[in-house]
């Protein structure tokens, strides 16, 4: 405001002008004028810890003892507040644009008045004596520059307190032998420095021992330690269990009666029912929907065992785990009417599951955005049956429908539009089946499967072929960990078929033999294992690790079997290559080996914050061999896109330094740019902007390469000496709508390098043009989810 008036009265030059706007402006929104006369504005403190002695983690007592320092300032930015500026324009208001800005954005002034240095400082000491520091001192200094002040803290401590000795209770009971029997795994150890947080923890690791070995009713409250700091600088440690607990608390119990109800609700009337012992267990029974052997395969508590935590949290997980039940509820309760047996108690556990609908019918619009660059509207409708052979067993039936064209394509590419409609159906088996072997995983939390899957497709690609798809699958999932999954599929089935084709497709087999030998050997015989690690879902942690890595293989029995056997190769009169065949149908053969590596490190130590550094690195390798001289077309990789390299259009670069020039290559591009090897990287810096809007700044670099030489794309063959010269690096900025449940992405994207010469292409020979030099522009990706 003060600059408007002032220029209407002095003639000042642009960059002087800018600069008292600017000056004025950095005045209000430092803060410092909106604060009450005398007063003076908080803007924090910090602490310091001196010692004649050397301080051990002394970063990390340093953050405990500043954390306590109280109020926090206000947030700034670059010496800036504007939160003030906001709080000021609705001061005093109750309604109006002011009002709301105040309430959104704005921020209350702290003030020194209101910072209590005798508390912060009794907070500390009690810090430094949860660290062993015992009778320091602490004092705080206030510095005042004009109208901000900050207070300043030291602390003063001696050499830390150790730990000297370390006593175990001594009583001869049931309860103190078994504290005892943990000693070696204690935390607590002679030598180690006092702190408090060891001891919270180490009563909580003998609680957890104890309540695995029965003792239900026992808490961490009910140990205490007793320590001896009348040594110099060190401590004697006395743990002991008080002398007032409860008498249920000081012995084991057994399990007695193991109640399950699969058939719960609010209104439960199984009390009146009569239950029906099966393996000692007490079972309700809905026989509509469960065999009890469903059930009591994902229970871990059984009658006459001990009890043990470790299981019941077990048993909890897994039942969850078969997404039969919406709830699953457990109770324990003394078993009164049974007498303590040698000094142990009985307790009867209860079980009660409530199901969700065990057949639901669910129809949905989709927007299909595939790695390939093709994107088109869809629908899917799936049947689901949740307990289909009354033993939980998921049964997904899908019906699909796609039409998918693919986007910022050559308008002469043949077989971008598509139109594909498939049915395919999964039946997971919450357990794996292994005969003659019965694999339980007993000591994991989560329920293993086996899955039998089944499925066809027609695909028809306009202008180009008709193709059928069917596929069989049979195979194994699980983990032993929240953070490991690991995928064996024995038998992975392709069979595609190449129908109907047009003149043009046609042509292009005859002109790319690689083509025509990666469609003709369609048929797969596969099997893969799969292993990931992934720590997104420890959402605590601020850095987070993904690592996914697969092999997969295809035809190596079926082509060790027609060797052994003495089997002629067929001929293939196009090339005269010969292969095996199956069911008079070549099959392809390769090894194929896929890892990827991503980096999650969020900015801010708050969980809920987004603002982080993601970044991903994806390597990949495909070997044809013997029966294959390519990999089947399905099986090759591409690169560029909207999940890709960005600065690209999907299956626009590579292989190599290969460059489509002609009309004729450029109509082909789809089906050319593919290849046998892949590399790429990619980093994003990814900040919260507004409610549900996010910004990101992102670089990505790769490639594609052959693994053989193609004639018809000189320069596409991986060659270690040269490849890193070869990648296409591309950078840009991106707008993302996430609502959590549904992400829509905008990413503008640069080109930065090229993996070929850019320069204008000639005939060799007749020097006629044959493509003009490549100009760089942007390129806008719209997608639906994070890249990755």
């Amino acid at each position: 405001m003060s600059v408007a008036r002032r220029s209407s009265v002095v003639s000042v030059s642009w960059p002087r002008l800018l600069a008292v706007a600017a000056g004025l402006l950095a005045s209000g929104c430092s803060g410092t004028k909106f604060i009450p006369e005398g007063a003076k504005l908080y803007t924090g403190g910090a602490v310091k810890v001196q010692s004649d002695s050397p301080i051990p983690n002394e970063a990390a007592l340093n953050t405990e003892l500043t954390a306590v320092i109280a109020p926090k300032p206000n947030a700034s930015i670059l010496g800036l507040r504007p939160k003030l500026y906001f709080w000021h324009m609705g001061e005093g208001k109750t309604k109006g644009l002011g009002h709301w800005l105040a309430n959104k954005y704005g921020e209350k002034p702290v003030l020194l008045s209101q910072v209590d240095t005798q508390k912060v400082k009794s907070l500390m000491v009690n810090r430094l004596n949860n660290n062993g520091y015992f009778k320091p001192t602490v004092s705080s200094k206030v510095e005042v520059k004009g109208a901000t002040a900050k207070v300043d803290y030291t602390a003063k401590v001696g050499k830390p307190y150790t730990i000297k000795e370390i006593h175990f209770p001594e009583r001869d009971t049931l309860v103190d032998r078994a504290i005892r029997a943990t000693e070696s795994a204690s935390l607590l150890k002679v030598g180690d420095p006092y702190n408090l947080q060891t001891f919270i923890n180490e009563r909580a690791r003998i609680d957890g021992v104890l309540k695995n070995q029965g003792y239900y009713y026992f808490t961490p409250d009910y140990l205490l330690f007793q320590v001896d700091s009348t040594l110099d600088n060190q401590v004697n440690v006395f743990l002991k269990v008080k002398g007032t607990i409860p008498p249920r608390a000081a012995k084991p119990y057994v399990l007695n009666n193991v109640t399950l109800n699969t058939s719960y609700n609010l209104s439960d009337t199984t009390q009146n029912q009569k239950p029906v012992i099966y393996q000692k267990y007490r079972y309700f029974p809905d026989e509509k929907v469960f065999k009890a052997s469903a059930i009591t395969n994902a229970t871990f508590l059984f009658p006459d065992s001990v009890y043990r935590r470790r299981r019941s949290d077990q048993t909890l997980s897994r039942l969850m785990s078969l997404g039969t039940f919406k709830f699953v509820d457990m109770r324990f309760r003394p078993a009164r009417a049974k007498a303590d047996s040698a000094g142990y108690g009985f307790l009867n556990s209860f079980i009660r599951m409530t199901q969700v609908p065990k057949q639901s019918l669910r129809a949905e619009v989709l927007l299909v955005s595939k790695s390939n660059g093709f994107t088109g509207p869809g629908f899917q409708v799936q049947y689901r049956n949740r307990s289909a052979l009354r033993g939980a067993e998921q049964l997904l039936v899908n019906l699909t429908g796609t039409f998918e064209n693919q986007t910022q394509s050559n308008t002469n590419t043949i077989g971008v539009t598509s139109y594909e409609i498939g049915v395919d159906a999964q039946l997971v088996v919450p357990r794996l089946l292994t005969p003659p072997f019965d694999i339980q995983l007993r000591n994991s939390d989560f329920q293993p499967r086996t899955s039998f899957g089944a499925g066809y497709r027609y695909v028809q690609r306009v202008g180009a072929f008709q193709e059928d798809v069917v596929s069989l699958n049979y195979g194994y999932t699980w983990k032993t960990k929240l953070t490991n999954e690991q995928e064996l599929r024995p038998i992975d089935l392709q069979y595609i078929r190449l129908g109907t084709t047009s003149p043009e497709f046609d042509q292009l087999l005859v002109d790319r033999p690689f083509l025509a030998n990666s469609f003709r050997q369609q048929f797969i015989l596969g099997s893969s294992y799969r292993y990931t690690y992934n720590q997104q879902a420890l959402e605590q942690r601020r850095n987070q690790i993904y690592f996914s890595g697969g092999i997969e293989g295809s035809g190596n029995l079926a082509y060790l079997a027609s060797n052994l056997a003495g089997r002629e190769k067929t001929t293939n009169p196009a090339d005269n290559s010969q292969a095996y065949t199956f069911f008079k149908q070549e099959f392809s053969q390769y090894t194929k080996v896929d890892l990827e590596f991503r980096n999650y490190f969020r900015i801010s130590p708050d969980p809920t914050s987004g603002n982080k550094i993601a970044t991903r690195v994806l390597i990949g390798a495909g070997i044809p061999y013997l029966n294959s001289k390519v990999l089947p077309y399905l099986k090759q990789y591409g690169i560029g896109g909207p999940n890709s390299v960005r600065a690209f259009a999907a299956r626009g670069v590579g292989p190599g330094s290969y460059r489509p020039t002609t009309s004729r290559e450029t109509s082909t591009q789809f089906y050319d740019q593919v290849g046998d090897v892949r590399l790429e990287a990619n980093a994003e810096y990814r900040q919260d902007l507004f409610p549900y809007v996010k910004g990101a700044l992102f670089v990505d670099a790769g490639n594609i390469w052959l693994v053989n030489p193609d004639d018809k794309r000189p320069g596409g063959q991986f060659d270690p000496k040269s490849f890193m010269k070869q990648l296409a690096v591309g950078a840009g900025a991106g707008i993302r709508i996430d609502v959590q449940f549904f992400v829509i992405r905008f990413d503008m994207a640069y080109p930065l390098r090229y993996p070929y010469d850019t320069g204008e292409v000639r005939d060799p020979v007749t020097g006629d043009k044959l493509a003009d030099a490549v100009k760089s522009s942007p390129r806008l990706n719209i997608a639906i989810g994070y890249p990755f």
